[in-house]
């Protein structure tokens, strides 16, 4: 298996051109149906985000309350109510290497952040016309997972979105969605083509710096999540911010 290092030479080297090739070969266009947004078969919705984008998606609402969009002032008692997204708000703890106990008590560790999702399980950023015409409500904050479904590159040490893929060419691999098949303009395709190389390039450099940063801790009764910058707790502040308890 080669290294980390060795595939992030790989993705760094990824030729778009040939990139935008595989993508026009195998067909895409968005229909919206939503569905890789919404929780499937029961299982919530799960999509990798990296931490800066977190902060992005935070400072979107700020941005979105600066322009108008968003009534900074719904309460009507002179307080800012959906002036800024908490890190909850935009983000949770991947659940995979987490242990629910039968009182409900979540504890473990994990190793990535994936997007907040509703009561449903859905993506906390999707919305749906009366019609089923889904959109996010991010849309040009949207994380790069978000930006290239249903593609994915062939290289060891990056993510995969849900579902196996269904369609290849090259190292372009392509997961289910209705959408594939249909023809893309070489200008999308080439646009897909730079996300997706990025995406590659970002996805091995952080699995670098969670390997480089990770160290072990106590997590029996509270969930941390490691990722490239540290161990952080639910809220994403964090461990190392914990100020040891004073002797009396």
């Amino acid at each position: 298996m080669d290294s980390l290092e060795t595939e992030l030479d790989r993705a760094h080297d990824l030729n778009e051109s040939e990139l935008a090739d595989a993508i026009e070969t195998i067909g895409f266009e968005c229909t919206r149906c939503g569905a890789c947004c919404k929780s499937e078969a029961d299982d919530p919705h799960t999509a990798t985000v990296f931490p800066d984008e977190v902060r992005t998606l935070q400072a979107s609402n700020d941005r979105a309350v600066d322009d108008g969009d968003v009534d900074d002032d719904a309460g009507g008692d002179g307080t800012a109510d959906e002036e800024s997204y908490d890190w909850r708000d935009v983000a949770r703890p991947m659940p995979y290497g987490l242990t629910e106990t039968t009182d409900g008590t979540v504890s473990g560790e994990t190793f990535e952040w994936a997007l907040q999702t509703d009561a449903c399980g859905d993506c906390a950023f999707y919305e749906e016309a009366a019609d089923g015409t889904g959109a996010c409500s991010v849309h040009e904050d949207r994380p790069l997972i978000c930006e290239t479904y249903p593609f994915s590159v062939a290289l060891g040490g990056t993510s995969q979105p849900m579902g196996d893929a269904v369609d290849e060419a090259g190292v372009v691999r392509a997961h289910e969605c209705e959408g594939l098949g249909r023809d893309i303009a070489r200008e999308d395709a080439e646009a897909l083509a730079a996300a997706l190389k990025e995406r590659a390039v970002r996805e091995l450099e952080e699995a670098i710096g969670v390997r480089d940063n990770y160290e072990p801790v106590d997590a029996d009764d509270d969930v941390v999540v490691h990722d490239s910058e540290g161990a952080k707790r639910e809220d994403g502040t964090p461990l190392a911010d914990e100020t040891p308890a004073e002797d009396t």
